[in-house]
């Protein structure tokens, strides 16, 4: 499966964001889609994941801000990202694994799209 993030920008805090990953090649309802981030200098890290039967996890810094969802009609995972906060700032990607379980390392998905910038102004 090829994926391809978008919907990135630039928001004020308190501000929401919808970024989309779409599917170009392949069917994303095969998949576990994670969404991921990365600030300058720092590691990737996990940030929502979305299972093949539409289960939702979280990480705990994002957990009652961001939804994750998916649309296969559209072959398309989203992520609405609501009360942006200046630490939010980071590129984000998504990426798809088969693995079972609710995983939420990066070296667990196997297909990654480009990632996309949100920077959040204080």
């Amino acid at each position: 499966v090829q994926l391809q993030a978008s919907g990135g920008g630039l928001m004020q805090a308190g501000g929401s964001l919808r970024l989309s990953c779409a599917a170009s090649e392949g069917t994303v309802s095969r998949y576990t889609i994670g969404w991921f981030r990365q600030a300058p200098g720092k590691e990737r890290e996990f940030v929502a994941g979305v299972r093949y039967n539409s289960a939702t996890y979280y990480a705990d810094s994002v957990k009652g801000r961001f939804t994750v969802s998916r649309q296969n009609t559209k072959n398309a995972v989203y992520l609405q990202m609501n009360s942006l906060k200046p630490e939010d700032t980071a590129v984000y990607y998504c990426a798809a694994t088969s693995r079972i379980g609710f995983p939420n390392l990066p070296d667990e998905h196997y297909y990654w799209g480009q990632g996309t910038q949100v920077t959040v102004s204080s």
